[in-house]
């Protein structure tokens, strides 16, 4: 049974620059899972020899897989429980690997009409490295 959570910020209660974030270690089960879920099986992201001859000399984790963590930031942080998450745009600026802590983090930057908020969404690595950015629609609950 899913517990019922308090629904999230309704757009008048958010201000551009709002922002949370949501930290997560992207382990050899994550790939694992999600390869498994999304049928993506890239050897890139399970063989480590093959990795070794790649660009980036060892295992990444899938690219979605990590800019998925703006799923948890959106529906569970903010805007929150009942936001809608309409669209996404994703550019993928260094590689992922095993055990790299992710830190995703989602902006409140602009407000439109229509119950709409663009939000800014940038993963950095635990070095502090921008894996990920780009942004996002979501329609907050009302």
């Amino acid at each position: 049974m899913i517990e019922k959570k308090v629904i999230g910020k309704k757009i008048n209660e958010l201000s551009v620059g709002d922002s949370d974030s949501f930290t997560k270690t992207i382990t050899d089960s994550d790939v694992r899972a999600f390869g498994e879920v999304s049928g993506d099986m890239n050897p890139a992201h399970f063989d480590n020899e093959y990795a070794s001859k790649t660009i980036f000399k060892k295992r990444i984790a899938h690219g979605m897989l990590c800019a998925s963590l703006f799923s948890t930031i959106l529906g569970t942080k903010l805007p929150g429980y009942g936001t809608i998450y309409l669209s996404q745009e994703v550019k993928f600026l260094a590689p992922v690997y095993l055990n790299d802590k992710l830190t995703a983090t989602a902006t409140v930057k602009e407000i439109l009409e229509k119950n709409r908020v663009i939000m800014e969404t940038i993963t950095v690595n635990q070095d502090g490295v921008i894996v990920i950015k780009g942004s996002a629609v979501v329609m907050p609950p009302r």
